[in-house]
């Protein structure tokens, strides 16, 4: 495949963690900034659509009671602040609920019938998931990828991505971070040694190209 081309036969478009807790249940301010990323995403899955690239759907999926979380130590909780007692209170993930408003995907990119909706127990769309069996059966060698957090779930995946010998395209002005400053080091200091990291319409233009 060529270095500025996507393959329509060989590529899936990755839409990571696109749940209402992140993207409807944030602040006011968050969802404001939010919108352009889900506007793009919109318009890559057009793009997918028009040229029969399969779509996939890695989500947070935990029980209510919070039993199939990671309740590692660590020193701060995901918006870095320290716990305040982490003994015994740690994140349990129970803000991503399986067949719950919290954990299902925002209407804008809501799933239609043929794409792949992957539920997932760790940071990783990978780990312990149908995501790379799901690619493979179909011939892909190759990911779109979008979502976020880019500091947290996008970069875990990348990685797993990268050890699976998968070819990757993460698209920046489609992905969110937690802290834009992060997510400013990681797509230039970081992905650009697994991946080819291009904007929306650069994305874009690179599947029109490999589908003529």
């Amino acid at each position: 495949m060529p270095f500025n081309n996507l393959d329509p036969q060989r590529t899936g478009l990755v839409l990571f963690d696109f749940l209402n807790a992140y993207f409807r249940g944030a602040d006011e301010e968050s969802q404001h900034r939010m919108e352009p990323v889900v506007a793009n995403c919109v318009r890559l899955r057009a793009a997918a659509d028009q040229t029969s690239i399969p779509v996939f759907y890695p989500k947070a999926d935990h029980r209510l009671d919070g039993r199939d979380a990671a309740l590692l130590y660590s020193d701060t909780d995901m918006r870095l602040e320290p716990w305040p007692d982490p003994e015994h209170d740690r994140f349990d993930a129970r803000h991503t609920v399986a067949a719950n408003w919290s954990g299902e995907i925002i209407d804008e990119l809501a799933p239609t019938h043929g794409d792949y909706v992957i539920p997932k127990h760790r940071w990783s769309s990978f780990y312990q998931t149908k995501l790379e069996l799901s690619l493979r059966a179909r011939g892909i060698d190759t990911i779109i990828v979008c979502g976020g957090a880019i500091e947290v779930g996008i970069i875990a995946t990348c990685f797993a991505a990268r050890d699976l010998d998968l070819h990757q395209v993460i698209v920046r002005d489609a992905c969110k971070a937690q802290r834009p400053d992060v997510g400013d080091v990681l797509m230039e200091q970081v992905f650009p040694r697994m991946a080819r990291i291009r904007s929306t319409n650069e994305t874009i233009a690179m599947i029109e190209r490999g589908a003529v």
